[in-house]
């Protein structure tokens, strides 16, 4: 997956994917969407260009496409925070000023899972 920063209504639609079990329409997810008072053409135009950028997947159904979310959205973030790191000269240091930051409970998480060489 191109890891992109996403816009404002970008990430609402993806928080519409990942909340959902299974692909969905345009039209399922301009529904999740109705609050917002979106044109059906607009989510459309922004599952689109979420499917260019890699960041969703999608599959014809009919005459329908069904998006899904190309990671999860802890995939997706992690490979965020991976590019935020090679924007830095020495990551190193990024990484010891993000463990300085953590709570105490993201430490814990971050230690078990180094002690198991967790890959996921």
């Amino acid at each position: 997956m191109d890891v992109a920063r996403l816009g404002e209504l970008e990430r609402a639609v993806m928080e519409v994917l990942w909340a959902r079990p299974e692909p969905a329409s345009v039209r399922a997810v301009h529904a999740a969407l109705a609050d917002r008072g979106l044109a059906y053409t607009t989510v459309m135009t922004v599952l689109t260009r979420l499917a260019a950028k890699n960041v969703v997947r999608r599959e014809r159904e009919g005459r329908a496409w069904l998006y899904a979310p190309a990671a999860t959205r802890e995939e997706y973030v992690a490979e965020l925070m991976l590019e935020a790191l090679e924007l830095t000269g020495d990551r190193g240091s990024a990484l010891v000023r993000f463990a300085q930051s953590v709570t105490s409970d993201e430490a814990d998480a971050l230690r078990q899972a180094l002690e198991r060489g967790e890959k996921t």
